[in-house]
């Protein structure tokens, strides 16, 4: 997938060194010792929709998950396993169609079933599994069909870009295409690999998203460390994308690592970035009848939280999104969505501007004519700059415009 213009993907390091990341083919496929499979269980009509991802190593697994109350049984019951066994992980099983969610004790034994076959087939222990789900709310697994699906799994199980691919299909709902990214980089004369794959489309909110995402490395570092930076990595990325502003039962980021003692690699921050944010671009490209991608970047602020708090805003306005869909020349919706949560922003000194060319200057002079701006609105890959002329701190988020297909899509998303 290719990043739109203005996606800030950079490999920066400490003290402003550069890291070099080499962009590799294959997801999750082009790190060492993963082997995917994607297969059709029947979950879904005529659609792959179960795939299964194994480790040839126990690895250290870290998670970011929903913040939503209502958790559904997958989330819970992996986030159990991942306490219990955290650093000797080895599969993956994820489902879509059926999100196993508000399912009551069934959907949590039906969970508990799943990661217990996968371990008898693979002749690991049921809680180095990782199990996710993903599709409709309510209904339960028809585990018959898992089951089945399993057993052929783990049969097709191989290496590289083909099987991420296949993977990465099945854990499709919504979704047009498939989300794969990886980069390698270099620390000294060692090459290590970030690879991932992920599923997210519709129901995509700043904070998570109705979204999956699976992420690996043969980098190795302690759990602990895995966990910081996953965190940062997630605050950069999957918290700063917005297609409706909904919120799911079963958002989760799980990340995974060789065990090591202490820190990741000199490079490892910066290629793990990379993979989440190109992941994060790819589902707000893909966004529910989206026709437009929006990156909006807010400069000037006085701290990261203010910049990340106000491009959240912005990206989640429903009144934004319609606007970049009829190429409206609107600002006053990117101002009014920017000052409306209370962030600090001083009315005087803000300035905007779409794309390179100032928009309005300094909080009341409309500088671009109406013509112009709506040229600019014409392109498919639309960047908004708020400059709020405060500090020096900012922060990017990713956003796509809100169409009459995404009402035609989630009116009938059942049935």
């Amino acid at each position: 997938m290719i990043a739109p213009p203005g996606s800030n993907i950079r490999a920066g390091g400490p003290n402003g060194t550069r890291t070099r990341l080499i962009e590799l083919r294959g997801g999750l496929g082009a790190v060492p010792g993963v082997k995917l499979a994607g297969i059709a269980a029947g979950i879904k009509k005529r659609k792959s929709d179960l795939a299964l991802v194994t480790f040839a190593e126990p690895m250290a697994c870290a998670s970011v998950i929903t913040t939503n109350e209502i958790k559904a049984a997958p989330v819970l019951v992996s986030e159990s396993h991942i306490a219990a066994n955290g650093t000797a992980i080895r599969a993956i099983v994820c489902n879509s169609g059926c999100a196993n969610a508000c399912t009551g004790e069934r959907g949590e034994h039906d969970t508990r079933q799943t990661a217990r076959q996968a371990a008898a087939l693979l002749g690991i222990d049921p809680t180095a599994v990782i199990v996710a789900s993903t599709g409709v709310i309510g209904v339960p697994l028809p585990m018959d069909r898992v089951a089945r699906g399993l057993e052929r799994a783990v049969k097709d199980l191989e290496e590289g870009m083909e099987a991420a691919y296949d993977a990465a299909e099945a854990i499709m709902t919504t979704d047009n295409e498939p989300k794969l990214a990886a980069y390698a980089f270099y620390d000294g004369e060692t090459r290590y690999v970030v690879g991932g794959i992920a599923k997210g489309s519709g129901m995509i909110a700043p904070n998570m998203a109705t979204m999956l995402a699976f992420v690996a490395t043969n980098a190795p570092m302690s759990r602990e460390a895995l966990r910081d930076e996953l965190r940062l990595a997630n605050a950069a990325s999957f918290n700063m994308i917005s297609v409706d502003g909904c919120m799911s039962t079963n958002d989760a980021c799980y990340a995974f690592a060789p065990p090591g003692d202490g820190a990741a690699p000199n490079g490892f921050s910066e290629a793990l970035r990379a993979v989440t944010q190109q992941l994060a671009i790819a589902m707000v490209t893909d966004g529910e009848g989206a026709t437009k991608t929006l990156t909006v970047e807010v400069t000037g602020a006085r701290d990261e939280r203010q910049a990340q708090t106000v491009a959240r805003s912005i990206i989640n306005s429903n009144l934004v999104k319609t606007a970049m869909f009829g190429e409206d020349p609107n600002w006053g919706r990117i101002v009014a969505a920017a000052g409306a949560i209370g962030a600090g922003i001083d009315p005087e000194t803000w300035s905007l501007y779409l794309g390179e060319k100032l928009w309005v200057e300094r909080g009341a002079v409309e500088v671009l004519s109406e013509a112009e701006a709506h040229r600019e609105l014409e392109n498919t890959f639309v960047t908004v700059r708020l400059d709020l002329g405060i500090g020096s701190a900012s922060a990017t988020g990713w956003g796509c415009d809100l169409s009459r297909d995404y009402v035609r899509i989630n009116a009938h998303y059942r049935t």
